[in-house]
């Protein structure tokens, strides 16, 4: 995040309390964007930009299809520095209608051998409150954002709906497209809400209050054939997109002396699992709504093959922390040349070629 390799500083990192870490990591970038000479040197050193990666989706222009999952930016504070790191766009969030601290610490787990993370943060963010005065002070960025929104954790199942509706209220106008994200494993009873009744009573509030794009996230651990239920009624409902997956809660992907029992698993360990449901939903789905694949995408290569099995948009976040800034270059350098490689001039000419 600095003028010195990644690489370097990373066993200095990883020698740190990862929530420490992460911090570190937001004040260095907050420092490059107060820094106009090295955050252009970044951006000029990381971002990738070129004709055939570029898209118009949700009415903006995306450059390039990598983007930043959610997670890593709970309260909006790094959006302007997203460019420095390659991104070509960001999700912030998980934001929920009023502040909490999340779960316990510790909550926040490298699986170093695995290259994978376990977390059960449980949504610690400073409300949304917080998050409308950080976009309120970036109204002029141009550059796309998603916003990630969840309940509050003593949110009643009964009374959640209330909950999005407030936040639905709350970023009206505000970002380019929401997520509702009902598949984290760590808000108690979040993941029951990913029923048929509780999809199509979200969206109808959700389309009667605002006109952004509202997309769906999923969890990797449904049985495919309810994902793909699933997803198809969200996107009957009007759901605008799906975004799959979420961390996952197999335990059993790992061996790892440092796994623990609670939490989600993200990176490495997931991304056969995210790939083999992300395809199972795109086989009915593309084509039909717009497709968002997350899950342990750590080249060029794994986000071809998301790409080729329908996904417009790729995101990344828990391989960052093993691999630094220089991936989310590589990736998009190296989709260039995949897609040569295939005779395609242009990205969405692979988009769901598996299936044409």
């Amino acid at each position: 995040m600095s003028l010195l390799s990644y690489q370097t500083l990373k066993p200095l990192l990883f020698k740190l309390d990862p929530e420490t870490a992460h911090s570190l990591a937001g004040l260095g970038l907050k420092f490059a964007t107060k820094c106009p000479p090295l955050s252009r040197f970044l951006t000029k050193r990381y971002f990738v930009s070129d004709p055939c990666l570029t898209q118009q989706l949700f009415g903006r222009t995306f450059q390039n299809p990598v983007g930043l999952g959610a997670g890593f930016d709970k309260n909006g504070e790094y959006i302007t520095a997203m460019p420095t790191l390659g991104f070509g766009f960001t999700e912030i969030g998980t934001i929920t209608p009023k502040p909490q601290d999340g779960n316990p610490k510790p909550r926040l787990f490298r699986l170093i051998e695995d290259r994978s993370i376990q977390n059960a943060m449980g949504f610690n963010n400073k409300g949304s409150e917080a998050m409308l005065t950080a976009l309120q002070k970036i109204a002029f960025f141009d550059y796309p954002i998603g916003i990630n929104i969840g309940k509050n954790k003593l949110t009643s199942e009964a009374d959640a709906l209330e909950d999005y509706r407030i936040l639905f209220e709350k970023f009206k106008g505000y970002g380019d497209y929401v997520v509702i994200n009902i598949s984290s494993p760590n808000t108690p009873g979040l993941r029951d809400l990913q029923n048929e009744q509780f999809i199509n009573d979200i969206f109808a509030m959700a389309k009667a209050i605002t006109t952004q794009p509202i997309l769906l996230k999923i969890a990797p651990d449904m049985l495919p054939q309810d994902a793909i239920t699933l997803c198809k009624t969200a996107v009957e409902a009007g759901a605008d997109g799906i975004i799959a997956t979420n961390t996952t809660i197999d335990y059993s992907l790992t061996d790892s002396p440092r796994k623990q029992d609670f939490g989600g698993i993200s990176g490495a360990l997931l991304t056969q699992k995210s790939y083999e449901l992300f395809r199972a939903i795109a086989k009915e789905l593309y084509g039909k709504t717009l497709l968002i694949s997350v899950g342990g995408i750590d080249s060029a290569q794994e986000a071809y093959r998301r790409i080729k099995a329908g996904a417009s948009l790729v995101q990344v976040y828990s391989m960052l922390v093993y691999e630094g800034p220089r991936l989310i270059k590589e990736i998009n350098e190296g989709l260039i040349q995949l897609l040569k490689a295939d005779g395609y001039t242009h990205i969405s000419e692979a988009i769901g070629s598996d299936w044409k």
